[in-house]
């Protein structure tokens, strides 16, 4: 039987270094031209002409100040700081590329609906149907404090609200306006003023709850796919049924390969109960890559990345994203779960009763074959190719994210020596289709029957008036 097409993000955050930490000083990597736009407008056509599906960016809105009780040390070891905004990238990257995906995350805690619904729908129009949203609720108290909160809201009243956001967003994007409501009528028999948009056939939303009050239609003219391709990343037990709910590629990580695979039969197991189809979500994880075109040359590669590694960084991060100082722990002691409003499920990875295994911050953060946080392959073309699908194969995930080592050496390097490799076992998409849903899925462009964004189609939800008609 013939197996399905591996999906290729690359990943990587508009900042100087991602989760590649103390790899800025590399002579190689580049990422220290993240504020110029020509390198962005390289890497993504790189990507494209790679075979990749997408350019995946994370974000963080607020320094990573925890470690050591401040943000000294982010700042010094670059740590995600400084970090730009990704949104902003995305129409000049559209406009250099027609066929790369680009998946952008923003909070549902610190933005609007009514704005972001715009914002996206504008993307969508502009990239011809290939954006998609990393949905995400914040984890940082620095951001929290920054932006007129005493410190961030409790973690499960974060998904609460997101819950809402994405009723809202879907709203309007699928129930404000009616297919056919723009018209462009110049002058005819039947609108011999012209006629622009019916505005018949543009509803208000009348949305009214707990956190968002929207009472009017939708700013943008329905975009190609309406909906963005909805990405999302949590793993805690309410993140996990967030993603049940609304995602359609889920970021799932875990400490080993155990791990991710109960993460993945965790969250298909809540959509099924959301009513949702098996396979209507693809899982990917984060995965590194050392290649080269022999696996001796990989293995000094990685010699060479690793003498740069810096693992009082990945403790910098892993303290921001945790709320717990890790400057404090020797790299030898285990790390143990504690409930915070931060994120818990990466604490929760390395302190997991289900696996029977105890971690250290060593063990965790400084593994001797790669660089932590997720899985290393090192080899040259066919080592790189076998492992990977065996790793697909083992975890139940139906693609990658690519963490760049070095930025854009690592992606330059894996798409010429393992892409040719997996398109010759024909693991890569040759059938394109018109937008970054019907790639990924093979199916319309709009979101399918069991997505809750249907259900707010105005085709779904008539109106009175509409009904007396």
């Amino acid at each position: 039987m013939a197996k399905s097409p591996i999906i290729l993000n690359g990943f990587t955050m508009n900042a100087v270094s991602h989760v590649a930490y103390g790899l800025w000083r590399h002579p190689a990597d580049q990422a220290y031209r993240h504020p110029e736009l020509d390198y962005w407008i390289e890497l993504a056509k790189a990507l494209e002409e790679g075979g990749f599906d997408c350019l995946f960016i994370a974000d963080a809105l607020g320094l990573l100040d925890v470690y050591g009780g401040g943000y000294d040390a982010s700042l010094a070891k670059g740590v995600q700081s400084p970090v730009n905004d990704p949104l902003l990238l995305v129409s000049a990257l559209a406009g250099a590329t027609s066929r790369l995906g680009f998946g952008v995350t923003v909070s549902t805690t610190y933005e609007k609906p009514y704005l972001l619904a715009r914002k996206f729908a504008t993307l969508d129009h502009l990239t011809k149907g290939r954006i998609a949203w990393n949905v995400v609720t914040s984890q940082l108290d620095s951001a929290a404090r920054n932006l007129g909160l005493d410190r961030q809201v409790a973690h499960d009243e974060r998904y609460e609200i997101a819950d809402e956001f994405m009723d809202v967003a879907y709203k309007l994007w699928q129930g404000s306006w009616e297919d056919g409501a723009l018209v462009r009528d110049r002058g005819s028999a039947a609108n011999p003023d012209g006629l622009y948009t019916d505005p018949e056939k543009v509803h208000p939303i009348g949305h009214s709850g707990r956190y968002f009050n929207v009472p009017g239609p939708h700013l943008s003219e329905p975009s190609p796919q309406r909906v963005p391709v909805l990405f999302q990343a949590g793993g805690s037990p309410r993140g996990q049924r967030f993603a049940a709910r609304h995602a359609e590629v889920v970021f799932v990580a875990g400490a080993d390969v155990d791990g991710i695979r109960r993460n993945v039969a965790e969250v298909k197991r809540l959509a099924h109960d959301e009513g949702r189809a098996p396979g209507s979500i693809k899982f990917i994880s984060a995965v590194s890559v050392i290649t080269d075109e022999t696996d001796a040359a990989a293995a000094a590669k990685l010699a060479d990345y690793r003498s740069h590694y810096d693992v009082e960084g990945a403790l910098v991060h892993y303290s921001a994203t945790t709320g717990i100082d890790f400057s404090r722990h020797d790299l030898d002691q285990p790390i143990r779960y504690t409930e915070t409003d931060s994120n818990r499920s990466l604490l929760r990875m390395f302190d997991d009763p289900s696996s029977g295994r105890q971690w250290t911050l060593r063990q965790a953060f400084s593994p001797e074959g790669g660089f932590g946080r997720g899985k290393s392959f090192v080899g040259g073309p066919k080592t790189v190719a076998d492992e990977l699908e065996q790793w697909l194969e083992a975890t139940d995930t139906d693609g990658i994210n690519l963490t760049h080592v070095i930025s854009p050496g690592s992606f330059i390097d894996f798409s010429a020596h393992v892409v040719p490799e997996l398109r010759r076992r024909g693991r890569l998409r040759e059938d394109l289709g018109p937008s970054l849903r019907s790639r990924l899925f093979g199916r319309d462009s709009r979101p399918p029957a069991d997505h809750p964004a249907a259900r707010h189609a105005f085709s779904q939800v008539r109106r009175p008036e509409a009904l007396a008609s």
